[in-house]
């Protein structure tokens, strides 16, 4: 690995797409090395012994070796090979490889309202800084991605970098959640066989009681266990299910509110527009209309 970083220059349009790249890097640190290394700016240097507070987000794929983490919220824990370490601005932190083994690193700086979103709205934690997901090869791309992208500088090449520090994110997002079913194959399978049943009899009179009977399970393990697979309860499924299907239905010109509303099964009219208008803002008529003003049918 030859080391490289870069210090990255933001202008107000960046900013205006809600999420820029500070910075981004990959290093080799050998055993008994110093760490950090040189050629950081001073703002960015720390000691083991004072740690060191940034203004910024940022995320370490360790890809070789070992070492441990420490931070205002997260007692010293064990770094390993696969692990992920996300840093939160304001929040002090420290980090160093064995002197046994050293390490390889990637990193990237981020800030922006994307990342304070995905950050309120908890999909990370900060008492949970250091995330083993293991050496993925999806992971370690996005990140040469962007690497690659700062060294050119081109033309919209913040944009394209931030893109590609989302899919990140949502990658490592997805490894925490599939992490926590690991070993449960047979929970997977039979969430996948009740999103089927959901899909199969949307328009027809299905309720999770049954759904749970079909599927031989009890119903109040079946609801909670759907609902951490998928972040919503077989209800709240069924419901976004028959939205989307009438989003398409209502725009087929010999189809009226009534009709898609009856072929959907929706207990009846005004609950169907009532529910349509909370999940998308608009009645169905509206949105048919519209719809098919737009598309000139």
């Amino acid at each position: 690995m030859i080391n490289y970083c870069k210090y990255l220059p933001v202008n107000p349009e960046d900013e205006a797409w809600g999420l820029t790249i500070l910075n981004a890097g990959h290093t080799h640190i050998a055993k008994s090395a110093a760490y950090p290394g040189t050629g950081h700016p001073s703002n960015y240097y720390f000691t083991w012994k004072n740690g060191r507070i940034l203004h910024e987000y940022q995320i370490i794929y360790i890809t070789s070796g070992e070492g441990v983490f420490e931070s205002e919220h997260c007692k010293l824990r064990q770094v390993k090979e696969g692990s992920i370490i996300f840093l939160y601005p304001n929040e002090r932190h420290r980090y160093k490889p064995n002197e046994k083994t050293g390490w390889n690193e990637y990193w990237i700086g981020l800030k922006g309202e994307i990342i304070e979103n995905i950050i309120k709205n908890e999909f990370f934690n900060i008492q949970h800084p250091v995330i083993d997901v293991g050496l993925k090869d999806t992971l370690f791309t996005l990140f040469e991605d962007i690497v690659e992208k700062t060294k050119s500088e081109k033309p919209g090449y913040q944009p394209a970098t931030a893109g590609a520090a989302v899919h990140l994110l949502g990658n490592i997002f997805a490894e925490i959640k599939q992490a926590s079913f690991a070993g449960e194959d047979n929970i997977q399978a039979l969430v996948d066989r009740a999103r089927f049943l959901l899909r199969n009899h949307m328009n027809q009179h299905i309720t999770s009681e049954a759904i749970a009977s079909e599927l031989q399970v009890g119903y109040s393990w079946f609801r909670k266990t759907f609902k951490k697979y998928t972040g919503m309860a077989p209800n709240q499924y069924l419901i976004q299910l028959k939205i989307q299907q009438s989003k398409e239905l209502l725009l087929v010109p010999e189809n009226s509110v009534k009709s898609v509303a009856y072929l959907l099964n929706f207990e009846s009219i005004p609950y169907f527009s009532k529910l349509f208008k909370i999940k998308t803002g608009q009645t169905p008529q509206d949105y048919r209309n519209n719809g098919l003003k737009k598309y000139g049918t």
